[in-house]
């Protein structure tokens, strides 16, 4: 399995996580860390509605300083550098 990390969570960061799961692999390339100055709400809220591809259909929901989408936890960051 293949583990990855987002450093920096705007269109492209946001987009990365989409394909990854739409395309099914997520199974097998798994993201385990976001690193993103934006309140985390916020994070969650442009996760699950984007104006261009729509509703992700998967569940998002905040759970402590992590993100879970569908049944992964994923670690959410706020550093600079």
């Amino acid at each position: 399995m293949i583990k990855i990390a987002i450093n920096g969570y705007g269109r492209i960061g946001r987009n990365v996580l989409r394909a990854l799961y739409e395309s099914g692999r997520d199974k097998n390339i798994k993201i385990v860390a976001i690193n993103e100055l934006a309140a985390p709400e916020a994070m969650v809220h442009l996760t699950r509605f984007d104006t261009s591809h729509g509703r992700f259909r998967y569940p998002v929901q905040l759970a402590g300083h992590s993100m879970l989408v569908g049944e992964d936890l994923i670690s959410l960051f706020a550093e600079r550098d």
